[in-house]
């Protein structure tokens, strides 16, 4: 079944509106196998015969590990549509901003989006272009699952698998308040956590846990030193926590992580930590498992899901079919876990994972000789 795409300004014709096209709920059923996905996402209560996905393909490497993830979609007969909706370098060239009105429009009315990676200007200028997707949308909850896999360049070939749940809306990393005096010669940053945006991504991280069968929950801060902001997160985190006796608890100052991390992966189950702290940790982890070629992110709210690739654009090996397809192939199947599909998304994690155990096409980054569109057509072959 070949899938269907559109504009995103142009939605098809006769499509229902989007408050007729699906229904939510924020609460799956006790016996739903969701992988990634507690009480923030808005599953569908009635999965739609056409559910729409705003596809977003990016800059550098983007375009190619888009259409490498899309073919082999199109191979598990979801009954799924696209959307194209531009962001990143190709809309400031085509639109004359990085995120157009109509991008926008089109996450807001489909709810969930596939993004590979976007190029935001370094250093002045525009914010990043993930950040503001994730204001806007208050994304709050960042996934961030790092397992180990067969066959790949990692110090740790088994035994790692460690989710990282990064608050996404609040601290250093969303950039607030930044000025540089006049004479150039100091920078200001304003970091800013609330007991609001503590409690619900600490929430979110034991409910996760409890879901999907983790048995710890470490939380990651330093308040030693940061007492007012940090502090905030702990004291939030530790009573949420309480609420939770059936999940082990530890907390961990950010630094100490990140030694046991390298040491003794295989201790950690679920960690959630603020939004700078899980940008740098979620990395560490990638690394533990072969690189950020093999690893996804999941941006959660109430009322929007958006699924990426979480390494940049790699321009230096744009257009040479050299790009790992497996993260953007990875965040597909958290997706699919989002649509209420685990089934689906089960299917094709397992087809990676035999495909990489097979070495079948591997991209070079993974000891191969094979391609981007190859490799892709060696996993959707086992789907």
């Amino acid at each position: 079944m070949r899938a269907a795409f559109q504009r995103a300004a142009t939605p098809a014709a006769g499509t229902p509106g989007p408050e007729k096209q699906r229904r939510l709920r924020h609460n799956p059923p006790a016996n739903h196998p969701a992988a990634y996905f507690p009480d923030a996402r808005p599953q569908l209560e009635e999965f739609p015969m056409t559910q729409t996905i705003t596809v977003i393909r990016g800059d550098g490497i983007g375009p190619e590990i888009m259409d490498a993830t899309l073919h082999v979609l199109e191979a598990m007969d979801l009954g799924l549509q696209y959307e194209e909706a531009d962001a990143g370098l190709a809309a400031l060239e085509k639109h004359g901003e990085l995120i157009p009105q109509s991008t926008m429009d089109s996450i807001r009315r489909n709810r969930v989006a596939l993004k590979s990676p976007l190029t935001t200007p370094v250093g002045e200028g525009f914010r990043s272009i993930n950040v503001e997707l994730r204001k806007r949308f208050d994304l709050y909850a960042n996934v961030r699952p790092a397992k180990s896999f067969p066959n790949t360049r990692s110090r740790f070939p088994s035994g790692v698998d460690v989710i990282t749940v990064r608050e996404n809306t609040e601290g250093a990393y969303i950039g607030e308040g930044q000025e540089v005096s006049a004479d150039g010669e100091t920078a200001v940053l304003t970091q800013k956590v609330t007991r609001r945006g503590s409690e619900r991504i600490v929430r979110y991280a034991f409910e996760l846990a409890r879901k999907v069968g983790r048995r710890k929950v470490t939380i990651v801060h330093k308040a030693n030193i940061l007492k007012s902001t940090s502090g905030l997160f702990l004291k939030t985190a530790r009573a949420v926590a309480a609420e939770y006796p059936d999940i082990e608890c530890d907390e961990m100052i950010v630094d100490a992580c990140c030694m046991k991390l390298v040491m003794q992966p295989e201790t950690f189950d679920v960690i959630v930590t603020t939004n700078l702290f899980g940008d740098i940790l979620s990395d560490l982890c990638a690394g533990l498992v072969g690189g950020l070629g093999l690893a996804p992110g999941a941006n959660i709210g109430s009322d929007a899901a958006i699924f990426e690739a979480v390494h940049g654009t790699a321009p230096d090996i744009a257009g040479q079919g050299k790009a790992n397809p497996c993260a953007l192939l990875l965040g597909a199947a958290q997706m699919l876990d989002h649509l209420g599909m685990p089934e689906k998304a089960a299917s094709l994690r397992a087809a990676i994972i035999a495909t990489l155990e097979a070495q079948d096409s591997l991209t070079p980054d993974l000891g191969g000789s094979g391609n981007t569109m190859s490799f892709a057509k060696a996993i959707a072959s086992r789907v």
